[in-house]
């Protein structure tokens, strides 16, 4: 299960950085995760609840903002939705697609107080 260590690596740098500015707890994390990015939301939020636990990130809320998957074909150069990683151009019918969005984790922006 890599959520387990995505939420704690989100949950370590986010307080790292909150606790450079003399933060009393996190209040929110905001997420952008694509989806092609191979993550289970529901299994992140699981174990982000449980990453939080004696951290000043303990009643912290995690929002996640998903990124659609979209390809671009390097032969017509059109831009369109794809399903998977390995996608083929619905105008030419090449496979030289090249992803554009979908791949990401990011951390957005987090609160603290």
């Amino acid at each position: 299960m890599h959520e387990m260590t995505i939420a704690m690596n989100v949950v370590d740098a986010v307080i790292k950085r909150a606790q450079e500015n003399h933060a009393l707890y996190v209040t929110s994390i905001e997420l952008e995760i694509g989806e092609l990015a191979g993550i289970l939301n529901d299994s992140l939020l699981f174990c982000f609840d449980s990453v939080c636990k004696n951290t000043i990130a303990e009643s912290c809320k995690l929002n996640i903002h998903s990124v659609p998957a979209i390809g671009k074909c390097h032969h017509c150069e059109i831009t369109f939705t794809v399903e998977s990683l390995f996608a083929f151009c619905p105008d030419c019918s090449q496979f030289q697609v090249l992803i554009v969005s979908g791949k990401e984790l990011k951390i957005k922006s987090f609160n603290y107080e």
